[in-house]
């Protein structure tokens, strides 16, 4: 589904999840961000949940939609619902077990 009113500006064309969505702000030579990367995929792979898309933003090539996040460091994560409403963000290289917390929590 498109990205809806209550969600900040994303790039043109993309598609949110229909159980949720994992939004990704990352930066070309951030190490953290290819790490976090993985561990979101893995994650999402594991938990075998349909619906579930991952949106990978690079945040210098897109800086207007970093700035409509708010987006202040690299890499940060943004949770939402099905009906694209954020439920939670981290910014960080985030633990494994926070991930899986924060994408429940989106799926509700």
């Amino acid at each position: 589904m498109p990205a809806s009113r209550s969600t900040p500006a994303l790039p043109e064309g993309t598609v949110l999840g229909s159980s949720a969505t994992v939004v990704q702000f990352s930066s070309a030579f951030c190490q953290p961000c290819r790490a976090t990367r993985r561990t979101v995929r893995a994650v999402v792979d594991d938990m075998a949940t349909t619906g579930v898309a991952i949106i990978d933003v690079d945040a210098d090539e897109n800086l207007n939609v970093a700035r409509a996040w708010n987006i202040t460091a690299t890499p940060t994560l943004v949770f939402l619902d099905s009906d694209g409403c954020e439920v939670q963000r981290g910014s960080g290289q985030p633990r494994r077990v926070d991930v899986i917390a924060s994408l429940g929590r989106a799926i509700g």
